[in-house]
């Protein structure tokens, strides 16, 4: 699979650029950026093409990989997704319902495959953990913490212009979601959304399955106190996630791995661009009942 890079920024320099180079099964075939001068140099190191023009890129490639803000993606992936291409997509998928409407809607008119990484949901540790939880069934509630410290350590992301305006609910809220969703069942509606320190966010989910789950979402938690869990509750017991020991560039390799496979049987993987959207609609229901509070 011939496949290009959109985007030049530290997750694309961390995680993409090295995982698309090293992966045995795919051929690296160049770079766009929005700042062509970041496209060459990263280009440069890694002994591929830079390109100027992204349709250019598109139309050289199988499939492209993004790394770049929400709305950026969503907009470049539907077109990518128009042109017949395959799509490695990170999370969110978009930041409006509308974008990733648009983006499943021209992934499943082209009949293009798409991957949307989400880091826990393609580590083996936690991955294996979520498979065995949705397989038990029989859960009474869950409580997830996704506590980042990007805003109070000099973190590469901290300068991120989405990342500020949208904060925890967005960044680190699809992650809580991608491991909850597959275990509880969807969300029936968010029952409860409140704001606490800072770009805190925590909300209370009514899930299909009939449990119900509380999330603490934040990127501005001290560095002391940042990490993440996820403890389960119900007939077999409590049960916490466990930690991943896999890289990102690792658990990218895989979430390539799983597009390679998508796009050759025609089966669309769990973490699919529709999955993503469900999981940008529910934080547009949080955002929504957050913005009725503050009024």
């Amino acid at each position: 699979m011939r496949i290009g890079l959109l985007g030049t920024g530290p997750w694309a320099r961390m995680a993409h650029a090295p995982a698309l180079s090293g992966h045995g099964e795919l051929d690296f075939a160049g770079v766009w950026g929005r700042r062509p001068e970041a496209a060459k140099e990263l280009a440069d190191e890694y002994g591929v093409r830079a390109y100027d023009d992204v349709d250019a890129l598109i139309a050289d490639v199988d499939a492209v990989a993004v790394a770049l803000p929400p709305d950026v993606q969503a907009d470049l992936a539907a077109r990518a997704a128009r042109a017949g291409r395959h799509l490695l997509l990170d999370k969110p998928l978009a930041p409006t319902v509308a974008q990733g409407r648009a983006v499943v809607e021209a992934v499943r008119e082209a009949g293009v495959a798409s991957v949307v990484f989400f880091t826990t949901r393609f580590q083996r540790e936690p991955e294996a953990w979520i498979d065995a939880q949705a397989a038990a069934g029989g859960w009474f509630t869950a409580r997830a913490q996704w506590l980042g410290a990007v805003f109070t350590t000099d973190s590469p992301f901290a300068a991120s212009p989405w990342r500020r305006e949208r904060g925890a609910l967005w960044d680190v809220g699809p992650h809580a979601l991608s491991v909850l969703l597959p275990v509880l069942g969807d969300a029936r509606r968010v029952a409860a959304a409140a704001r606490g320190p800072r770009d805190t966010v925590q909300l209370v989910l009514d899930h299909d399955g009939g449990a119900s789950s509380t999330l603490t979402l934040s990127l501005t938690a001290p560095v002391a106190a940042a990490g993440a869990g996820v403890e389960l509750r119900g007939t077999a017991g409590v049960t916490e996630l466990p930690t991943g020991t896999e890289t990102a560039v690792d658990a990218l390799t895989r979430a390539a791995d799983a597009l390679r496979t998508a796009a050759a049987t025609g089966t669309p993987h769990p973490c699919d661009a529709a999955f993503a959207l469900r999981v940008t609609e529910i934080l547009a229901e949080a955002e929504g009942l957050l913005e009725e509070r503050a009024v």
